[in-house]
């Protein structure tokens, strides 16, 4: 039987386990029926606290997996449960860093909440036209630790998030790895709604934390906002993306939001 808390991060949830002994060994198979609303716990992912393997500094290792059973280079959600699931295991301060897939992350717990510094935003593109299903749609994207497409909307609640999502998720130009993909709505000066279509879930999630960063960042260099935006995800949530502007790059990129226990277990996975 293996120890499990779970956890959700404004909405988006995940199981998580402490496998700092290198003891638990999960399948694409066993992570598949732990994620199962039905016949698991339920979940859109799965989170593994390891012992640091790059020599960073960094005490811990961040392991994420998608529901599909595939491992991720990043969660922005995730990220912010992780810290604080280490932080309570590992009986730790506020402040943590952490190994990922995508970079070093690091952390500090504020309450219910937590602020990360995520690692620098790449590939920054806009105004490119796709074609998908006969119509024509600009779509911006950058990878801010995974890949991510997003598309303005005039009414977010009408936005064809699984339709198109699907089918911009799986096109050419986002090839061969594909991309999660953000439908956003201005709802002010400094404010976006968003809907996200994710990658390995395959459907629409309550909020993406990756997402909410590229879109709040495709926000300010199409709208000229400034930082920090709020973002309000489909979870109801209103999550914070501060950032600075250096040589057409992006640096000390945070997303705060909160980060929530809900209950601890058991299970076979077996």
């Amino acid at each position: 039987m293996l120890k499990f808390t779970k956890m959700n991060g404004a909405g988006n949830d995940f199981v998580l386990f402490d496998n700092r002994d290198g003891a638990i060994q999960l399948t694409a198979s066993a992570i598949e029926k732990l994620c199962d609303r039905h016949r698991g716990i339920g979940a859109d992912g799965v989170l593994v606290l390891e012992k640091a393997a790059n020599g960073n500094g960094a005490p811990f290792r961040m392991r994420y997996y998608n529901r599909d059973g595939g491992e991720a280079e990043m969660c922005g959600n995730g990220a912010r449960c992780f810290a604080r699931f280490a932080s309570r295991v590992a009986g730790l301060s506020e402040e943590i860093a952490f190994e990922t897939m995508a970079g070093v992350i690091r952390a500090r717990c504020l309450g219910d909440s937590v602020r990360l510094v995520m690692s620098e935003p790449r590939d920054l593109l806009t105004n490119r036209v796709l074609r998908v299903e006969g119509a024509e749609l600009t779509v911006h994207s950058v990878n801010t630790g995974v890949p991510h497409a997003v598309l303005f909307v005039d009414d977010i609640e009408q936005a064809a998030v699984e339709r198109l999502g699907a089918a911009i998720r799986s096109h050419a130009l986002f090839a061969p790895e594909g991309t999660n993909v953000n439908f956003i709505e201005r709802e002010g000066p400094q404010t976006i709604a968003i809907r996200t279509f994710e990658r390995g879930v395959e459907a629409e999630t309550l909020a993406c934390g990756t997402g909410v960063v590229a879109s709040a960042l495709v926000f300010h260099r199409i709208m000229k906002a400034v930082s920090p935006i709020a973002v309000r995800v489909r979870g109801g949530d209103l999550l914070h993306v501060g950032f600075e502007e250096r040589a057409g790059g992006f640096e000390n990129v945070t997303l705060t939001g909160p980060a929530d226990f809900v209950f601890d277990g058991r299970i076979d996975v077996s």
